[in-house]
C-alpha cells in the first residue's frame, strides 16, 4: 500500500474510532431509551449465561426484536474495536491480544456501570461483548489477507501488463 493510502487510512480510522467510542458512551451510558436511569439500586449478574438463558427461554415474552437488540447488540457494538485496533496500532495484534483487551475494555464498561446504577452489570455482556472484539478481529484478518491477494494479483497483472508492452514495441 502507498504511503500516502496508509497515512489516509490510519486517518481514518481515527475519526471512525473516536465517532465509535461517543457512541459507546452515549448508548452505554446516557440512552434513557436503553435503560441508561439512574438507580437506587445495584443491578448485577454474575453467573455466566444466565441472562442469555432467560432472554432465550423467553424469548416469545420478550419479544425477538428486544432479544435480539440485547444479544446481537452486545456482540455488535464491540466489533469495531477488534476491526480497528490493528489498524490504528503499529504493533503486531495477535487474537490473544485482541480478546483480552476487548475483555478488560468490557470489564471497564460494566464495573462504570455497576458503580452508576446506570443500567446493569452483567457477566453475561462481557462474554458477548469479548466474542464481538473477537469477530471483528477475525473480520481484520480476512480485510487483510483479501487485500494480499488483490495485490498481489495487481502487481502481477502490472508486471503482465510492462512485458506486453515491450514486446509489442519490439514487434514494430
Amino acid at each position: 500500500m502507498k504511503k500516502k493510502h496508509r497515512r489516509m487510512l490510519h486517518i481514518l480510522s481515527w475519526m471512525g474510532f473516536i465517532i465509535y467510542l461517543f457512541m459507546m458512551v452515549y448508548f452505554l451510558f446516557f440512552s434513557e431509551q436503553l435503560g441508561r436511569t439512574p438507580s437506587r439500586t445495584y443491578h448485577y449478574n454474575l453467573v455466566p449465561l444466565a441472562e442469555i438463558k432467560r432472554y432465550l427461554n423467553y424469548i416469545d415474552t420478550i419479544g425477538f426484536l428486544y432479544v435480539m437488540l440485547n444479544l446481537a447488540g452486545n456482540v455488535i457494538c464491540f466489533m469495531p474495536l477488534g476491526f480497528v485496533l490493528p489498524i490504528l496500532s503499529n504493533h503486531r495484534w495477535g487474537f490473544f491480544r485482541i480478546t483480552l483487551i476487548s475483555a478488560l475494555a468490557s470489564l471497564c464498561v460494566e464495573l462504570v456501570q455497576l458503580v452508576s446504577k446506570l443500567g446493569s452489570c452483567d457477566v453475561d455482556d462481557i462474554i458477548l461483548n469479548t466474542c464481538g472484539g473477537m469477530i471483528g478481529y477475525a473480520g481484520f484478518c480476512i480485510c487483510k489477507k483479501a487485500y494480499h491477494i488483490y495485490a498481489k494479483h495487481r502487481k502481477k497483472q502490472h508486471k503482465k501488463g510492462k512485458e506486453g508492452f515491450y514486446e509489442q514495441k519490439e514487434k514494430k
